[in-house]
């Protein structure tokens, strides 16, 4: 098992939009999901069912059917993003966006980031829906935006340096590695996933959205290319 403990690669601005995602995270889960994990777990089953995103309402919402809502539907794309299944979820997945984060926000600015942040989202879920159309399982977690978020890392900075520990059975170390190293193989792991779980396994057996990780990051790999660089001046004024 890898996973990333710091980078090396530095910044030059505060990623305050990176910590407000964060938070945000963070504040839906500790003041809406657990309280209502309290109430047992039916209550829990009613909120991700309302919130989370399922792709076989959406694509039946899409075909007009009229007891799904599109608009309802559509929105689902977005509250899944900030819904997760337990404390390891969540923090597994805040922890990779605070070290890959802010240097995006850095290279594009806060606010660019901040959309870069969402498109790769609703990327990764429509890569989702596609490979698991019929699907009745809700789907909740950032992952999605978050491996754009690598995809971009990988493309922009993939010389920086991450230590990583690195856990063989009941031994552990830890190793630096290049970027291009550690991203490459962990897309490698997503994408064998994917093919393995192809026509959405994943959702009958309630493991990970693979497809979802895979089309975030492919995503983030083409849209860096299309959202402009922050200009030179700019990011220095924001030390």
């Amino acid at each position: 098992m890898f996973f990333p403990i710091r980078d090396d690669q530095p910044r030059f601005s505060k990623p305050f939009i990176n910590y407000f995602i964060i938070a945000l995270n963070l504040v839906v889960f500790m003041f809406v999901e657990l309280p209502i994990q309290a109430q047992g777990p039916r209550a829990m089953n009613l909120l991700i069912e309302q919130f989370g995103l399922i792709p076989h309402d959406l694509t039946r919402a899409i075909a007009g059917v009229p007891q799904y809502p599109l608009g309802a539907n559509i929105l689902t794309i977005l509250t899944s993003m900030f819904l997760h299944g337990g404390w390891f979820h969540i923090l597994g997945n805040l922890w990779f966006l605070y070290i890959f984060g802010d240097n995006i926000e850095d290279h594009m600015g806060h606010l660019p980031y901040l959309v870069f942040y969402l498109v790769c989202g609703i990327a990764a879920a429509l890569t989702d829906i596609a490979l698991a159309p019929t699907s009745n399982v809700p789907t909740v977690g950032a992952s999605g935006a978050i491996a754009g978020i690598m995809g971009a890392y990988i493309v922009l900075y993939p010389r920086a340096r991450v230590q990583t520990l690195v856990v063989l059975i009941v031994f552990f170390t830890f190793w630096w590695l290049p970027a291009w190293v550690f991203l490459g193989y962990w897309f490698l792991l997503q994408f064998v996933a994917t093919t393995v779980t192809a026509s959405g396994a994943h959702h009958q057996t309630g493991g990970i959205a693979f497809a979802a990780h895979v089309g975030g990051f492919v995503a983030g790999l083409l849209l860096i290319k299309v959202f402009p660089r922050r200009r030179v001046a700019q990011r220095y004024a924001s030390w």
